[in-house]
């Protein structure tokens, strides 16, 4: 294991994190206190609980991994592609690193990137309300697990996508879109069929729910469905990637 190689490109990448590191942590505390004032204010005023659990508080877990899924796809995304961009990517291929190390090196730094948002977001919402974590150990498990994922889906996009609109695509049109309706600010159980059970076929339902239950101890779907459906999806992720560098599939074309 090249562990000097990984070390680069990671210090690499995360040496860009901090030349905008205040405009990347700022976003988000803005981002999550108009979340409060409009949701709490709006929201919170007709429906103080949900499951037992105050709104301000059930809506938490689904703005940090609102702010997770855009932030890992975009930082693992545009790890990769600049590189592409700049034809420094045959750099990368010619140097003595397995397609594990480059990769461990670029989702590694975008996972890091992603999980400090994620705290950032956590500590904002103390400010707003009382945020218990039954389960600190599954909670900090999952986020990373789910950032990882993440991570590794933006890493397959950075190589897919052609130009910088196609960057913006999935996680806009796709991801944002399926977070909003998998249960971020409401539960699925307050649906009414046939909506319920549409709404399951969403994966990010399964997600948002198991960050969830690491909180309240409750959720819409049982814990193991939710870990389920997030190793598929990490084992996609990482077959579509070994598949990439296997064929050198948009790397070397």
């Amino acid at each position: 294991m090249n562990l000097h190689g990984i070390w680069a490109i990671y210090r690499f990448e995360m040496a860009r994190f901090g030349r905008t590191v205040w405009t990347s942590l700022l976003v988000p505390v803005i981002t999550t206190s108009l979340y409060f004032i409009v949701f709490g204010s709006a929201i919170g005023s007709r429906m103080s609980e949900v499951s037992g659990v105050p709104y301000g508080a059930f809506i938490v877990p689904g703005l940090m991994l609102l702010a997770i899924f855009s932030e890992s796809i975009l930082n693992a995304s545009l790890g990769i592609y600049m590189p592409k961009f700049t034809g420094t990517i045959y750099e990368i291929l010619s140097a003595p690193l397995s397609p594990l190390e480059t990769v461990l090196g670029y989702v590694g730094a975008a996972t890091t990137k992603s999980v400090i948002i994620g705290l950032v977001i956590f500590a904002t919402a103390h400010l707003f309300v009382d945020l218990p974590v039954l389960h600190p150990l599954a909670a900090a498990g999952f986020l990373i697990l789910v950032a990882a994922t993440f991570c590794l889906f933006g890493f397959a996009i950075g190589i897919w996508a052609k130009g910088f609109e196609q960057l913006q695509v999935i996680p806009l049109l796709v991801v944002t879109p399926m977070t909003f309706l998998g249960g971020a600010f409401y539960s699925v159980q307050i649906l009414p069929e046939p909506w319920r059970t549409v709404t399951l076929f969403n994966p990010v339902v399964y997600l948002i729910n198991g960050f969830r239950w690491t909180f309240f101890g409750t959720s819409d779907v049982a814990l193991g469905i939710s870990l389920a459906v997030t190793g598929g999806f990490l084992l996609a992720c990482l077959a579509w990637i070994s598949w990439i560098f296997r064929t050198g599939w948009r790397l070397k074309s």
